[in-house]
């Protein structure tokens, strides 16, 4: 398996050449130009996990990818009629690779706005350790996670949720994502505390390059 993080929650697996491309939001623009993806996957609605001026061309460049989306997001965003509305607790395959959808809201982020749905991804394939994206939400806490991509900040989380989210998952590595609002100080201190309180240990992938796992 090879990761590549694009840029806040953008990350792009391969997986013995299925390249599946999960949240390509607005926060960055590495993505952009990606070919020969194989699907695109967006864990919920929001403008920095799906961006909706830059996506229309994502998928016109990519005509045989498969678009899985949680289900509220064609609702809301306009995307082509063979966008595939996925809920939790559902499963499919690509190529090798399997996807599996956990949780199904988002984190409050105050009690005053209105909840979302949100899709968290497990990506599995035979030889190969498994990944967890959660998008925007610390609840569901799928089992036989290898690989972490852990959100580090966001308006809808503390620190310590953090910590007890990655102690919970029990991933031997992980990668840091949801990162577009942190500077390379906050970035450090806040991976070095989950790290030093946690048996995960975190890489740093901002170069945007791919690392095999």
């Amino acid at each position: 398996m090879q990761i590549t993080h694009l840029g806040h929650s953008a990350v792009l697996v391969n997986v013995d050449g299925t390249r599946i491309l999960l949240d390509p939001g607005a926060f960055s623009d590495d993505w952009h130009g990606l070919t020969d993806l194989d699907a695109i996957v967006i864990t919920h609605l929001h403008g920095d996990h799906i961006d909706p001026k830059n996506v229309p061309a994502l998928i016109a460049a990519n005509p045989d990818a498969r678009l899985i989306v949680e289900p509220s997001v064609p609702d809301n965003v306009e995307l082509p009629a063979h966008a595939e509305r996925f809920a939790a607790e559902n499963q499919t395959r690509i190529g090798s690779v399997l996807l599996h959808t956990v949780g199904g809201q988002h984190a409050v982020i105050h009690r005053d706005i209105p909840m979302v749905g949100n899709v968290g991804v497990v990506l599995s394939a035979e030889g190969h350790p498994t990944l967890f994206h959660p998008g925007d939400s610390l609840a569901a806490c799928p089992p036989g996670v290898d690989v972490l991509a852990l959100p580090v900040m966001g308006p809808w989380a503390a620190l310590k949720e953090h910590i007890d989210f990655t102690r919970t998952i029990g991933a031997p590595q992980g990668f840091p994502i949801h990162d577009g609002l942190v500077n390379d100080k906050g970035w450090k201190l806040i991976t070095d505390r989950i790290q030093d309180l946690s048996e995960t240990r975190l890489h740093d992938y901002r170069d945007g390059q791919p690392h095999e796992i």
